[in-house]
């Protein structure tokens, strides 16, 4: 104690934190307190891009896969798009009025998981949470891939440095995220309102031109022709390459669940909100991506697996020179004409909004992540919020996995985008089978009338989403397995048994650690104490070490010493007996000068003598004010301190001695008003989470 005040145990830890304090606080902000969080929900309009970022963004790709897998039978395939389209509308309308009847039922913001591991059982959920968890990774890595080469095509620099470039907007990305969901969603409101708008003025300003005007437009490669893979399919080929080109498409629909997951966001009242948040995005996901669809089959757009052999031009290949820009790019240029403000402002806000479509996975992993570490599937620490009241464990973990997928692929988005919407589609069948069993359980209790009739409408919704989506998953798994697929089963097999592992290890820990109801040997005191002070020279430390175990009135009280320098230890038994110091001094022989191997030995063999009495070592420590003088001191300590934990029945207590450099550093510390200690647990994460709602809901 000094001053009245308690002395921290490590000034130098503080000392390195609060050089690191500074730069955190620019880079994410100052703390927010808990009774703060109601301040970061999320009103509709900065809901939709923070959660819908990610399938209204998808238009900027998902024609494009379309177009690249029909290419391999050939220009002639393109004319089967349109179809293509309208099953990708027709799963969408699907999946989003599905998800709509989840919102209602379960607010609580666990979705897919919370669904499945309520209704399936917890070998169901937590397949859909580790589905949910690889997506969540693949959505960051395709978004951010693709926005860096949609940027690449205006400059250079940055498509010759993908893999630099991809990794430093992960970095701004969770930079921004640290800072919260509302002052995140703010930021990414802008640009993607200014995509949405710039899409529908390219569908608007195209369909006026050709079907007013009368205008031809042609894209770029409009005169390029497709060098066919394989010509004249037909038969199961060509219904492999449709449903091939089909489950490419699905990537439109990647993100929906986010916003199932992410209702406890949502401003009062949650579930009304979300799903008419999720509904607006259905809305203008369909419209855009039939949209681009229509106008790049009207413009003539011509894309290639391979472009460098697959596009030719006047019957010649355009070589490995030729960059392949994306369709969308394509069509603003035929319908806008290169180089105008409009075809720049959507060509900027395209690369834009793929990087901010990430933000879809920054919100649903770590959201998902504290529900699983409350249901301990995942570390703890994953469900503490941080300085700015968002799970900031989740988004390191969610920025580190992705950004080592971008560097393993080479941020190729092509390479990429065929192990994506695998685990969505895992997690969509199982959702909507659970949402039946759910209705069933209702039905078979519930007597109004009229609730009836609604869970009834809700059933066949989901009875037919579980349908469709799970012949969709079927259908991606057969045409994308040998294409990437196979990773992420892989990755969802790891994450499974992961963290069932976890769940093993806290469930086991649990069980040992639980408070007996009746006598145990953990309530009974020993039968007595013996401490031992461990000294190696009479100085300060040391005497203030012996009088604090004086004051623990042990049975038993002796000191200890090693005896690696014969000299040194006769200087010191002739000064302690010149002292009178009135404890006995043991001191132990050590012919190979080790230190930590005879006191544990000593331990554990008074352990052996008595079972039932308690060892209290008793270390005295420097306590230095800078992290390099730590180096100098205390290693012995550390050591014998790691090694008796592992020891039963022995208590380690550390008696500080504070060095006039780290009375300086705690005056330093003191200047502080506000101070969060390093490593100070947080608790508060989502909303408690009832496990059935009181009222279901149609």
């Amino acid at each position: 104690m000094a001053g009245g005040r308690p002395i921290p145990r490590r000034l130098t830890i503080l000392c390195v934190s609060k050089l690191t304090d500074v730069p955190k606080r620019i880079l994410i902000g100052r703390a927010l307190r808990s009774d703060r969080l109601g301040e970061t929900l999320l009103p509709k309009r900065i809901a939709l891009p923070v959660f819908a970022s990610d399938p209204l963004s998808s238009v900027a790709y998902a024609p494009g896969e379309v177009l690249l897998v029909l290419s391999i039978a050939g220009v002639s395939a393109y004319h089967f798009s349109p179809w293509i389209a309208v099953a990708v509308v027709v799963l969408m309308f699907t999946v989003v009025a599905s998800y709509r009847q989840n919102v209602h039922a379960y607010p609580s913001g666990g979705g897919d998981y919370e669904v499945a591991n309520t209704n399936l059982g917890p070998k169901a959920g937590l397949t859909v949470a580790s589905a949910l968890l690889v997506d969540y990774v693949l959505t960051v890595a395709v978004s951010i891939s693709s926005g860096i080469e949609n940027l690449g095509s205006a400059i250079p620099f940055v498509v010759e440095n993908k893999v630099p470039c991809a990794i430093a907007v992960i970095v701004l990305l969770t930079l921004m995220n640290l800072r919260g969901v509302k002052e995140s969603g703010r930021l990414f409101a802008i640009p993607t309102y200014v995509f949405v708008t710039g899409v529908f003025a390219l569908i608007a300003w195209g369909a006026f031109r050709g079907l007013f005007l009368g205008d031809t437009m042609r894209a770029p490669t409009a005169d390029f022709e497709i060098k066919a893979e394989n010509q004249g399919l037909a038969g199961f080929a060509l219904v492999f390459l449709l449903l091939r080109a089909f489950s490419s498409g699905c990537a439109a629909l990647t993100g929906v669940e986010a916003i199932s997951n992410g209702v406890p966001a949502f401003r009062k009242p949650k579930s009304k909100n979300a799903g008419n948040t999720l509904a607006m995005m259905g809305l203008l996901a369909v419209t855009m991506f039939c949209g681009i669809i229509g106008l790049a089959m009207a413009t003539n757009v011509r894309m290639a697996e391979n472009p460098a052999h697959g596009l030719l031009k006047n019957g010649v290949a355009v070589g490995a020179d030729y960059v392949q820009n994306p369709v969308i790019s394509q069509v603003a240029e035929a319908v806008f004409g290169n180089g105008s403000f409009m075809f720049v402002l959507l060509a900027a806000a395209t690369a834009l909004v793929l990087f901010l479509a990430a933000n879809t996975a920054y919100n649903g992993f770590p959201l998902l992540g504290s529900i699983l570490a409350q249901d301990r599937y995942l570390p703890r620490q994953l469900h503490t919020r941080g300085d700015r009241l968002a799970f900031s464990n989740g988004i390191v973990l969610l920025a580190g996995a992705a950004g080592l997928l971008v560097w393993v692929y080479g941020a190729d988005s092509t390479r990429l985008i065929q192990l994506y919407i695998v685990g969505v589609f895992v997690s969509f069948t199982l959702s909507q089978t659970g949402m039946v069993r759910h209705w069933n359980r209702h039905l078979a209790t519930e007597r109004d009338q009229a609730a009836r009739r609604r869970m009834y409408r809700s059933r066949a919704i989901n009875t037919f989403g579980a349908f469709f989506t799970g012949l969709v998953l079927i259908v991606v798994l057969v045409t994308k397995f040998t294409h990437g697929a196979w990773v992420a089963l892989l990755g969802m097999v790891i994450f499974y048994v992961t963290m069932s592992a976890i769940r093993k290890h806290y469930d086991r820990v649990a069980e040992e650690i639980a408070a007996p109801e009746g006598p145990s040997d953990d309530v009974v005191r020993p039968s007595r104490v013996h401490s031992v002070v461990l000294i190696s020279k009479i100085h300060r430390p040391t005497l203030r070490a012996l009088a604090y175990a004086k004051l623990m009135r042990s049975h038993t009280l002796e000191a200890l010493s090693v005896n690696v320098d014969p000299a040194e230890t006769k200087a010191l038994r002739e000064e302690w007996e010149r002292r009178g110091i009135d404890v006995p001094l043991k001191v132990l022989d050590s012919p190979y000068r080790e230190i930590t191997r005879p006191v544990i030995e000593y331990v554990k063999n008074l352990r052996r003598e008595s079972p039932r009495d308690v060892v209290s070592v008793i270390i005295p420590e420097y306590v230095v004010g800078h992290w390099y003088e730590q180096l100098l001191h205390n290693q012995s300590a550390l050591r014998l301190k790691g090694r008796l934990l592992f020891t039963p029945g022995v208590m380690v207590t550390s008696v500080p001695y504070q060095l006039e450099s780290s009375e300086v550093a705690k005056r330093r510390a003191r200047k502080r008003q506000e101070w969060n200690a390093p490593g100070a647990v947080r608790r508060g994460p989502a909303e408690e989470r009832p496990k059935e709602p009181s009222t279901p809901k149609g």
